[in-house]
C-alpha cells in the first residue's frame, strides 16, 4: 500500500494560534483524504498541535497559507532532498504557481478535490505532470465529504463548510478570484446528514458567508437552521456573514434557536472613504451609521458579534483612532478583531499597490512571512508607518485591557444574557489579547498616540 502524507504547516506560532478556542483543523486536508482512492495509506500531519518530524512517504501534499508558505517550502525542500515528489496547492499555491514550482514538484491550482484522483493516478503511472488546475465543484452533488478520523482530536471546533465562493468582491480579499463570485451550495439536508455525525457540541462554520445574498441562499440557510431545531442536535457554533442579515428576523431567531453564539461580520472600519476603496458595497448601502443598529439587532436574539475591522488606509490619522477607539467601546461589538490592511497575493489590493510601487517588503518568497495581517507592508499615503503601528497598540490597549475590557463586557452581559454565551465571548477577548501581545509591534511602538491625556 503506497504512503501518503498531507501536511498542514505552521510558521512560528503567535499568541492566537496557541489559544485552543480560537484553532481550526486543516479542513481542507481532510477533503483531499476523502476523495482519495483505496490502496493509499493517508496521514495528515497538523502544526498546530506538534512540530514537523520527517516521515517517509510516497507521496506529500502540503497546504499553506501566504504567511505560512515558506514553511511550506522548507518541508517541501527537505522531501525534494529525499527524492519524495511533493504537491503544494491551497490559496497562495493557487495565485503565484510560478514561484511555487520553484519548490515543488506539482502545483494545484484551485479546488484540489476535483483533481486529486486523477494527479494520484498520473502518480502511480509515472506520468506525474507539473501542474494541475481544480475546478469548481457544484456542491449540489453532494462530493465526498472530509475524513475527520484523521484530524488531531484535540481540536474544540468541528469545522464545517457548506458553500464555497462569495458574490461580493472587496479589494483586500482573493476568496472571490479563489472560489469565485458564484456562490456554490451544498444541500440543507446533505449539512444537516454531516452535522448529524459529528462529535462534540462545538461547531465552527467556515463558509465566507454562511447565509449568503439571495432569496435562494437564505431559504438553504433557514432550512438548515429549521433542521438543527427538528433533529435536537443542540450544537454551539459562530458563522460568517455579511452586514445586511440583519434585515431577516425570521433567519436570525431561527439561528439563535439553532445554536448560534456568535456571528462573524466585516464592518471593515468606520471611514466612508474607506468602505469606497475596499468595494464593500452592502456597508456602504446599510451605512455606518447604522452599525450598531446591527449589532442590537444581533443581541436582540441573544447572538453575540464578532467584528472584524482593518486600519492602515490612507489618511488615518490619530484623530481618527481616537474616533474608532469611542466607537468600538460604544457600539455593543462583543469581540473586535481588528487587523492591519494587507495586500494579500491575488488580490485587486496587491496588484494596484504593486503597480504603484507602494510594496515595503516585496522579496518574495522570504517576506511572505510578514504578510499575515499584522504587519505594515505597504506605504500607505498621508500616514506613517510608525503611526498604523501606534492606532493599534492605542485601540488595543483601549478595548482589551481594564476598564475599556469591563465596560464592553459588562454592555455584552446586559445584552444577551446567557452566561455561556459570555463566558465563550470573553475567552475570545482573552485570545485577541493574547494576540496582540505577542505581535510583532506589541513591544516595539507606544501604545498612545502622543496624547498626555490618553
Amino acid at each position: 500500500m503506497k504512503r501518503l502524507l498531507l501536511i498542514n504547516p505552521v510558521r512560528k506560532k503567535s499568541g492566537y494560534l496557541l489559544s485552543r478556542f480560537t484553532r481550526f483543523p486543516p479542513l481542507g486536508l481532510a477533503y483531499l483524504a476523502g476523495v482519495t482512492p483505496d490502496g493509499w495509506d493517508v496521514k495528515i500531519i497538523d502544526e498546530n498541535f506538534e512540530p514537523f518530524k520527517f516521515e517517509s512517504a510516497d507521496l506529500v501534499g502540503i497546504t499553506a497559507f501566504t504567511s505560512s508558505i515558506n514553511r511550506a517550502y522548507e518541508i517541501a525542500g527537505i522531501y525534494k532532498d529525499e527524492g519524495i515528489p511533493v504537491v503544494l496547492g491551497g490559496i497562495h499555491a493557487s495565485m503565484v504557481e510560478d514561484e511555487v514550482l520553484k519548490y515543488a514538484d506539482v502545483v494545484v491550482s484551485g479546488e484540489c478535490e476535483s483533481v486529486w484522483p486523477e494527479l494520484l493516478d498520473d502518480f502511480s503511472a509515472g506520468r506525474l505532470k507539473h501542474f494541475y488546475q481544480g475546478e469548481r465543484i457544484d456542491l449540489e452533488d453532494n462530493p465526498p465529504g472530509p475524513r475527520r478520523e484523521l484530524l488531531d482530536s484535540r481540536y474544540l471546533w468541528q469545522s464545517v463548510q457548506t458553500s464555497r465562493g462569495c458574490p461580493f468582491d472587496c479589494t483586500f480579499c482573493s476568496v472571490t478570484r479563489y472560489l469565485g463570485k458564484g456562490f456554490r451550495q451544498r444541500t440543507a439536508e446533505d449539512v444537516l446528514d454531516e452535522l448529524e455525525q459529528l462529535p462534540g457540541k462545538y461547531i465552527a462554520f467556515v463558509d465566507d458567508n454562511l447565509v449568503g445574498s439571495t432569496a435562494k441562499s437564505r431559504a438553504r440557510a433557514k432550512k438548515i437552521f429549521q433542521g438543527m431545531i427538528d433533529r435536537g442536535m443542540k450544537k454551539r457554533w459562530w458563522m460568517q456573514t455579511s452586514i445586511n442579515i440583519t434585515d431577516d428576523e425570521e433567519l436570525l431567531s431561527l439561528a439563535a434557536k439553532a445554536g448560534c453564539y456568535v456571528a462573524f461580520v466585516g464592518f471593515e472600519t468606520i471611514d466612508q472613504a474607506g468602505l469606497l476603496e475596499m468595494h464593500k458595497g452592502v456597508n456602504i448601502k446599510i451605512g455606518i451609521e447604522h452599525y450598531s443598529s446591527v449589532v442590537k439587532s444581533f443581541h436582540r436574539f441573544g447572538i453575540g458579534v464578532m467584528g472584524g475591522f482593518i486600519i492602515g488606509s490612507d489618511f488615518e490619522s490619530p484623530a481618527f483612532y481616537r474616533r474608532f477607539a469611542g466607537f468600538l467601546l460604544n457600539s455593543g461589538i462583543d469581540i473586535c478583531q481588528i487587523s492591519i490592511l494587507t495586500p494579500l497575493p491575488g488580490t485587486q489590493l496587491f496588484d494596484k499597490l504593486k503597480k504603484e510601487d507602494r510594496l515595503i517588503h516585496n522579496s518574495f518568497p522570504e517576506d511572505w512571512e510578514k504578510y499575515r495581517l499584522s504587519r505594515v507592508v505597504h506605504q500607505a499615503e498621508g500616514i506613517e508607518e510608525e503611526m498604523i503601528y501606534r492606532g493599534d497598540n492605542y485601540l488595543k490597549k483601549k478595548i482589551y485591557t481594564g476598564l475599556g475590557l469591563f465596560r464592553r463586557m459588562l454592555k455584552s452581559t446586559l445584552a444577551i444574557r446567557n452566561p455561556l454565551k459570555i463566558a465563550g465571548i470573553l475567552l475570545f477577548n482573552r485570545a485577541m489579547r493574547r494576540s496582540w501581545k505577542k505581535s510583532y509591534y506589541y513591544d516595539r511602538f507606544p501604545h498612545s498616540l502622543g496624547d498626555e491625556n490618553e
